[in-house]
């Protein structure tokens, strides 16, 4: 998945922030809560602590300083860190590297609070190789992949063995290729078994998947090659396969899912809460044909429990919590589970047993957004929705049963509320915003939601020029949310510049009432205070909890239906009577550059000045699994003319306005060449535009000194210089 937005104002330092997290963080893991429920654990400086939610100034050291000291050493930076099911071991996750977006290779240590001895497991393999260790249930044992192989190693002896020998940097074992990672949020790809006797895995075969080159000039005399296996739209994806494999023999035996493995992809597998069967999910390569199979361990079978179709596609990601395909929702000691579809309209949870029969738990108009906690011992779903304004979140409990839902979260929290709950269902870490209100977070009892310690929630009444929500209903009758940043010390008889901030695919929506909304990272300085009016508009397409035709029928559309509801959306605000329609510009990033060059091409009446950032130009330049997700695997001529039909490059040749593109050499996600076949056609048509390339940059342009103040610049001189700002 691209980029979805390019956050902005003390959000973008937010943002920025949890990328540091994200990259120094080898699963991103939410709260370590203790067995009880009550306390939970944190790294806080060289420490590893417990907390109480009940008690703010409650602290205790479970690991010190001087624990985690190795001999002759320095104490170790502890990024992330997991407990045995015991409590009496400690891996650390340390010494990190980034892979692709996050970093995912470390070294790992284990303390053992009980013997009181720090080991580092794995000190065999290169330096910061391993991915993804973990505890075996019994805690006698770790696990790991180091290079593509899956090892396991006996924490009281050191024993190390290894179960797999045939990883390559094309054949993948226990973790993803480039593809999976990116638009399945698929990393860590093994699992122990609860028995702690075997261990299931992923194997991924890219050796038939085609490099896309990408050329460093920067650090060395001679330039080099920097291969990354890259399968674009119309092109076969990874092979992939599952197998199970016993510690004890290293022997592997393979799960006989039905169908072509190039044909279908597998984005959750799971054990089927117990140490004999597996549960997967298979997609076919549309991605609108979803099959559930329980797989026997010992011989490999496996047959089907569940399938669900789709005219458009069955986004399994938009399903998983926080997007992390790790867990099954597993209730009523293993013999069902949820699961969440859209079948009916609605993004809704069903209880699905293991022979296959379901039912549907929440009724009515509204999405499921997310799913902080399943109750099962006292029969609850928490979830999260808003069935009253598509741009809030609030939380929800009902009955695993079904029923009626009752919203959790008080009246006067209007905004955005996001829940970490604790296991036992009687405590969360609740975090709330709005546009105007900056984070607060608070710990809150269950289910009366009331306040334990931390910041009392208030609104920011007092904020100074707060956004605006509105809506606007376009010509086409398509009613769309939208938020607007008026000048400071407007003066409604003047003519304001108007900014449009775009994404407009279906990876995100940029209307939300959340702060960081309404303000502009990119921009040095204040746009409000500079008279600038800005504003975002959520066309059809984009995820806002608005119901599966509202997101879907930009299937087979993309570069259409979002083009012609922004300008349409743009047009009407035209009419306001304190707008200038001679200074009108729109920018975005990644799809939202897309989108920008899309406008500034098909509409160059409504928008005088654009800053495209990372887009993709050609559409069938983009990664299979994302693109072909939403617009259909183009197998000729008729199917690829949708793809055709929606890219920028077609359309460059209408240019008229001011257009600055930015994009970075280095980008393996975007690659480069959208940009060069971007300006062979503008040069074609003699269309003058201005360019900037960053070396060796990504997708998010900000490595190496300089980089983000020098971009934030370049966007803020060329925005006053086309666009000046002010009324008039």
């Amino acid at each position: 998945m691209r980029i979805k937005f390019h956050f902005s104002g003390l959000l973008s330092i937010m943002f920025l922030l949890l990328i540091f997290s994200q990259q120094t963080n080898a699963q991103r893991s939410k709260t370590h809560w203790a067995a009880d429920g009550y306390q939970y654990y944190r790294a806080q400086g060289n420490e590893i602590v417990e907390l109480d939610t009940r008690d703010a100034n409650k602290k205790t050291v479970l690991v010190t300083k001087e624990m985690l000291t190795p001999s002759g050493q320095q104490a170790l930076s502890v990024a992330n860190f997991f407990l045995s099911d015991d409590g009496r071991k400690v891996l650390m996750f340390t010494n990190t590297k980034r892979v692709w977006r996050y970093n995912t290779r470390g070294d790992y240590w284990v303390y053992d609070l009980t013997a009181k001895t720090l080991k580092q497991i794995g000190k065999d393999r290169p330096a910061s190789s391993l991915m993804f260790a973990k505890f075996s249930p019994d805690g006698s044992k770790a696990a790991y992949v180091s290079e593509h192989n899956i090892y396991w190693e006996d924490l009281a002896t050191g024993d190390v063995k290894q179960l797999t020998f045939d990883g390559t940097k094309k054949l993948i074992n226990g973790t993803f290729d480039w593809a999976y990672e990116e638009e399945f949020d698929c990393r860590d790809g093994f699992r122990w078994s609860p028995d702690s006797k075997a261990i299931a895995y992923w194997q991924i075969d890219a050796t038939k998947i085609k490099n896309y080159l990408m050329l460093n000039t920067t650090d060395s005399i001679y330039p080099y090659v920097v291969p990354v296996e890259y399968p674009v739209a119309g092109e076969d994806p990874s092979s992939c396969k599952v197998g199970v494999v016993a510690i004890s023999t290293g022997k592997t035996t393979w799960m006989d899912v039905p169908g072509d493995a190039v044909q279908h992809y597998i984005p959750r597998m799971e054990w089927a809460e117990n140490s004999n069967e597996i549960v997967l999910e298979q997609l076919n390569r549309a991605q609108n044909d979803s099959r559930i199979f329980v797989a026997n361990v010992s011989n490999g079978t496996a047959h089907l429990i569940h399938e669900e179709q789709d005219k458009a596609w069955i986004d399994g990601k938009s399903r998983w919590n926080g997007g992390d395909p790790v867990g099954w929702e597993w209730i009523n000691k293993g013999k069902d589970f949820i699961w969440v579809s859209e079948k009916d309209g609605w993004r809704h949870l069903y209880k699905i047993g293991k022979d296959g029969k379901e039912s549907l738990i929440t009724k009515g108009n509204y999405d499921v957004m997310s799913l902080p906690l399943i109750d099962d011992a006292d029969g609850y779903i928490y979830f999260i929705a808003s069935p009253d304004n598509a741009t809030q979140k609030y939380l929800y409990r009902i009955k695993i049963n079904g029923g009626t839902a009752v919203r959790v979260t008080p009246a006067d929290e209007q905004g955005t509320n996001n829940y970490e709950i604790s296991p036992n269902g009687k405590i969360a870490l609740h975090n709330f915003s709005n546009i105007y209100t900056a984070y607060e977070s608070e710990v809150v009892s269950l289910p009366d939601h009331k306040h334990f310690s931390g910041t009392v929630i208030k609104l920011n009444q007092d904020a100074k020029n707060k956004p605006e929500f509105f809506k606007v209903k376009t010509a086409d009758g398509i009613e769309m949310d939208g938020w607007m940043v008026k000048p400071n010390n407007f003066d409604s008889t003047k003519k304001y510049p108007v900014v449009f901030y775009v994404y407009s695919e279906p990876a995100g929506a940029t209307v939300t009432d959340s702060y960081g909304s309404g303000k502009n990272g990119e921009y040095v300085g204040n746009m409000a205070d500079d008279g600038y009016i800005y504003i975002s508009l959520d066309n059809r397409g984009t995820p806002a909890p608005k119901g599966s035709e509202w997101r879907k029928c930009i299937y087979k559309n993309i570069g259409l239906i979002n083009i012609q509801d922004q300008a349409m959306g743009a047009k009407e605000v035209l009419k306001w009577p304190f707008i200038d329609s001679t200074r009108v510009a729109v920018w975005g990033w990644s799809g939202g550059g897309s989108c920008t060059l899309n406008l500034m091409f098909q509409h160059p009446e409504i928008y005088k000045t654009g800053i495209s950032i990372a887009a993709v130009g050609w559409e069938l330049t983009y990664d299979n699994i994302y693109q072909e997700r939403y617009m259909g695997v183009p197998t000729d001529d008729a199917s690829r003319e949708v793809f055709i039909k929606g890219s920028p490059i077609t359309y460059a040749k209408n240019l008229r306005g001011n257009l600055l593109y930015v994009h970075g050499t280095g980008d393996d996600n975007v690659h480069y060449k959208n940009a060069e076949m971007l300006i062979n056609e503008l040069v074609k048509y003699n269309k003058q535009f201005q360019m900037m390339s960053y070396p060796n940059r990504s997708h998010g342009i900000f490595e190496g000194p300089g980089t983000s103040l020098h971009l934030r610049t370049l966007y803020t001189q060329y925005l006053k210089e086309h666009c000046p700002p002010g009324g008039r």
